[in-house]
């Protein structure tokens, strides 16, 4: 059904007025034009002005925001549609789902490469381009809305269905450290902290107080400088501490509302328990200042050595979030596994990885020398999982994504064009902060043979 469109002048002059679920044109904030946005809540200030907190329709909900009538577009408001049910007939009898991509073989054989070369000839993709993904590190946890929820915990947070509550941003602002930080999401803090202009923190027990006074009394009593747990790397600046979800629960549940509000679709869960958390930090004199963390299960039944993975936004774009993803690999490497993070990823997260992925293999690829003079170098998908210690899954949608293995005359075919041997030099160049396994002093626990977490 299409959507009824109502044109006036004001909102006065309209037979409808302005409801939830409304959408129209709206003037974002910073931008001279107008977006079409859904109106998600409405309420009164105490001045008697009315605000309306809207959704940009095709944008994140980290760019939601409450907007005056100024900034409404009234001319072209459409009105919500009706729900339609679909008859159960309709859903049994739907069209089977499309077939998935071609799978490697069971039986792994080695893979040539092609260094410099044009790919095998193959059927025509014309329009589709495959670009080397570029440095991402806005790392967000795992979860998408386009996926259905997972019912699996996820580093204390879960998946949770969208509800008006939920969708909506409840906490103006937050001050941790130096920095004053506007959350993109729902968090679950105190309602008595919640309605206040700001939510103050302390950046290293990441305790919340209602005003910079209790900040200030706080911090004189506070004796952490550093996360609450053991320091297992330091090099130059940057350390990560290791974090007990169980005997480190206050500050594992403070890191965790803090992290909700750069999540998206996650739902606080208290028991943190059976995760470990791995903080990382910046030094300076003042000492130890949280820059982003990841957690992980303690036992993880699918080998996932990521829960949720965050860095914060004053350290975006800089070449942390990729360093939190490396030491996460780094740790797996440690324990002689492979690790995947949870799916379904962020798009943030995904963009993110999938930069990680593609330098990591493809130093890999570059580097693998021919056995015989005259002949190609081959490896496995299973020689690039164990050396990176990524998932075969990841290592192979990756290859995918780049377009670089082809299917010829019965066997795989990696080509490594020009191009893209630019675009890694590019992205290698950029990224200038690494991990250095010679500075990482961690033993690995086997966490089933304890009686308890």
């Amino acid at each position: 059904m299409a959507d009824e469109i109502i044109t006036t002048n004001n909102l006065e002059e309209s037979a409808l007025p302005l409801t939830e679920g409304c959408r129209l044109p709206v003037r974002m904030r910073n931008l001279d034009e107008t977006l079409l946005a859904e109106i998600l809540s409405i309420k009164e200030t105490i001045g008697g002005d009315t605000v309306y907190y809207v959704h940009y329709i095709d944008f994140n909900k980290r760019l939601d925001e409450w907007v005056g009538k100024d900034r409404l577009d009234l001319t072209k408001v459409q009105q919500p549609k009706k729900e339609v049910k679909t008859p159960l007939k309709e859903i049994k009898n739907g069209s089977r789902p499309s077939s998935p991509e071609r799978e490697m073989p069971a039986k792994e054989e080695p893979i040539q490469i092609l260094q410099n070369g044009n790919a095998p000839p193959k059927k025509s993709t014309a329009g589709r381009k495959r670009k080397f993904p570029g440095p991402a590190d806005e790392i967000t946890a795992s979860d998408s809305k386009d996926a259905a929820p997972s019912p699996r915990t996820t580093g204390s947070l879960v998946a949770h269905h969208d509800d008006l509550v939920t969708r909506m941003k409840n906490i103006e602002m937050i001050e941790l450290g130096g920095h004053m930080i506007r959350p993109w999401y729902f968090s679950p803090y105190p309602q008595e902290l919640v309605s206040l202009p700001c939510i103050y923190l302390c950046e290293f027990c990441l305790k919340y107080m209602k005003s910079r006074v209790c900040l200030k009394r706080h911090m004189a009593k506070c004796n952490l400088r550093h996360p609450p747990g053991n320091e297992i790397y330091r090099k130059n600046s940057i350390s990560f501490f290791e974090i007990d979800g169980r005997k480190n629960k206050v500050y594992a549940q403070n890191l965790c509302l803090l992290a909700k509000c750069f999540l998206d679709h996650k739902t606080l869960y208290y028991d943190t328990d059976p995760f470990l958390f791995y903080v990382m930090t910046e030094l300076d004199n003042s000492g130890f200042h949280i820059v982003g963390y990841f957690s992980k299960e303690k036992e993880s039944t699918e080998d996932y050595n990521v829960a949720c993975i965050l860095t914060l936004p004053p350290y975006q774009r800089k070449g942390y979030g990729k360093m939190l993803i490396e030491f996460s690999y780094e740790l797996s490497k440690f324990e002689g596994k492979t690790g995947s993070p949870e799916k379904p990823l962020s798009d943030l997260g995904l963009l993110s990885y999938r930069s990680y992925w593609s330098e990591t293999i493809l130093e890999i690829l570059i580097n693998v020398k021919p056995t015989e003079a005259g002949e190609r170098p081959q490896i496995t998908i299973q020689e690039i999982s164990e050396q990176t210690s990524i998932k075969k899954e990841d290592v192979i949608s990756t290859l995918q994504y780049l377009n670089l293995i082809h299917y010829y005359k019965g066997q795989y075919i990696i080509t490594l064009t020009k191009d893209v041997l630019e675009a890694y030099e590019r992205a290698v160049a950029k990224r200038t902060a690494r991990i250095d396994s010679q500075a990482l002093h961690w033993t690995p626990k086997d966490w089933s043979k304890r009686g308890k977490w």
